[in-house]
């Protein structure tokens, strides 16, 4: 094992253009990990076979890179012929030998003494186009950095971070652009997504997520509230080429937990987004949660395939949305095909015929409090979910039978300041559970790797935690899954029956998505772990 420690050498790293055909095709690539999500479809799935589950057990710690700051440690990195890009909270961006760890080069942005991050000074990873990366910051710019070097070629001001907002997104490209928008729900701002030149920074369009006067859906904003509505985005969205359509999960409205001020249905938040990747114009949008009281974003990750629905092949959407239920939508139209519920809920009776929720009136924040599943960090979250081409399953992080305690009261907005209208109690879920059975204890809550039948939405099996997790997953060729969790373990499983094969301590909170890659034909394994980054690849027996 080898500890490659955090120092900038300034070594000029010589890889191979990544143009936009080698995106287009990362599929055809299993041996890199070229974008965030992996490929355009987002299935968070390697064709890599060398490891499988019969020799799994002879995965080792390979190298370790050890971080220096104290922030919650979120990246999925990025593997272009043998180097690895990632970034560290706030905004330092390394390049390593994805061999050994060795540091190529460092960049440092220096962020303003004061800044609004909502949740913690984050960044999730970097998108990259030929010989450039790109990184948005938590004072709300993008950056440009010369992959070979590292040196800056150009950075450009998204807008006023003063204003509430923060940018913590890894950009997806798309042709020619970089599209990114920012976070700051929680502090009254008004979300957008744009696409800006690869080559200059400039504008190409912006589609605001809430629209202001003029604009389709503004309507659906009572008493002016557009102003400060929310509608963030902080997690990558999808892209389909045969369409030219890019999807986006659309965040929570604002204030939170007080939907009295702001009556409508708050288009276009807690929603997915389908918009030409040219022009940025609408072609359709799905509301998941109408005037959302409960902070459900709907930043999960777009997952495309195809599936039988309706009586005929379709082109999908699958979507594990924070509200509890499981959707499957056509991605050309954005039609409704089916829905169910994964996990407890109690705020909807069920959905409608277009998936409209069927809302329970009494499952709203209260001045006294209301008790309502699931809880305010969602039945699932940002965390990346699988599809398997395999075994045409979906893979998701699971929080069962959470739930919180929730509170509203009236609230001004102020500029720069918390603007939620309201309050959450939330319990810890318990951290216990029959080991040997893989049966939860009886405890308020508990987390879970759930696996779906897309078809049905039914769940075909779990694997319960002993805790919950924030941990995305990783699926491979060879029918095994790749995962963490909060407790701190890196863990495989049997992707066709949840049967645990392999697990090692790593000490430290997962808050990422494990990603495969190789080098000279040998497989890696990529997670990260409380502020380091562990790869593992097989070994010959002892």
């Amino acid at each position: 094992m080898r500890l490659a420690m955090a120092l900038a050498l300034f070594v000029q790293v010589a890889v191979a253009q990544v143009t936009y055909e080698r995106l287009l095709h990362a599929n055809k690539e299993p041996h890199n990990w070229l974008t965030y999500h992996g490929s355009y479809a987002s299935q968070h799935h390697t064709a890599l076979n060398e490891i499988t589950r019969e020799n799994v057990g002879r995965l080792k710690l390979n190298w370790v890179w050890q971080g220096r700051s104290l922030e919650k440690f979120e990246p999925t990195s990025l593997v272009v012929d043998g180097v690895m890009y990632f970034t560290e909270p706030p905004n330092n961006v390394y390049a390593v030998d994805a061999r050994t760890g060795r540091v190529f080069w460092s960049y440092r942005h220096v962020l303003p003494d004061v800044t609004y991050a909502c949740c913690g000074k984050v960044n999730r990873g970097l998108a990259i186009l030929d010989h450039t990366l790109y990184m948005t910051t938590i004072d709300a710019k993008l950056v440009a950095l010369d992959a070979r070097t590292g040196k800056r070629k150009w950075e450009k001001v998204i807008v006023d971070y003063k204003q509430g907002y923060s940018m913590t997104v890894a950009p997806l490209i798309v042709k020619d652009k970089v599209i990114i928008g920012p976070a700051g729900g929680e502090l009254g701002i008004r979300g957008f997504l744009a696409a800006y030149d690869a080559k200059t920074g400039e504008q190409v369009w912006r589609f605001n997520t809430v629209p202001q006067p003029g604009e389709p859906g503004n309507e659906t904003w009572g008493l002016e509230s557009w102003k400060y509505g929310g509608g963030s985005v902080w997690l990558t969205g999808s892209y389909d080429p045969d369409l030219n359509l890019v999807f986006w999960g659309i965040g929570n409205p604002g204030p939170d937990w007080n939907a009295a001020a702001r009556p409508g249905d708050n288009l276009y938040t807690s929603s997915v987004i389908a918009l030409d990747a040219d022009t940025g114009k609408r072609k359709w949008h799905f509301q998941f949660t109408p005037n959302d009281a409960w902070d459900w974003d709907a930043v999960q990750t777009p997952v495309l395939t195809e599936v039988d629905a309706r009586g005929e092949k379709r082109k999908v959407i699958l979507w594990a949305n924070r509200n509890g239920f499981f959707y499957v939508l056509d991605r050309a139209t954005g039609q409704f095909l089916h829905g169910k519920a994964f996990a407890k809920q109690t705020w909807a009776k069920g959905l409608d015929d277009n998936g409209k929720p069927i809302r329970n009136p009494d499952q709203v924040p209260s001045a006294q409090g209301t008790v309502i599943w699931p809880g305010v960090q969602g039945a699932t979250n940002w965390y990346a979910p699988s599809y398997s081409p395999v075994t045409g399953l979906f893979y998701l992080t699971a929080w069962e039978d959470y739930w919180s305690t929730y509170y509203t009261y009236p609230q001004q907005y102020e500029q720069g300041k918390w603007y939620a209208g309201g309050s959450v109690k939330a319990p810890v879920p318990a951290t216990n559970r029959d080991e040997v059975n893989n049966k939860r204890a009886k405890s308020a809550g508990y987390g879970a790797v759930r696996a779906l039948d897309p078809k049905t939405g039914n769940k075909v099996w779990d694997f319960v935690m002993s805790d919950v997790s924030d941990s995305g997953l990783l699926t491979t060729a060879t029918n095994m899954l790749f995962s963490g969790n909060r407790e701190g373990h890196f863990f495989a499983l049997d992707a066709a029956t949840g049967k645990l094969l392999w697990r090692r301590y790593l000490g430290g909170q997962v808050l990422s998505s494990p990603i495969s890659y190789a080098v000279d034909g040998k497989q890696y394994v990529t997670i990260t772990s409380g502020a380091a980054m562990f790869t593992f690849s097989l070994h010959d027996p002892e």
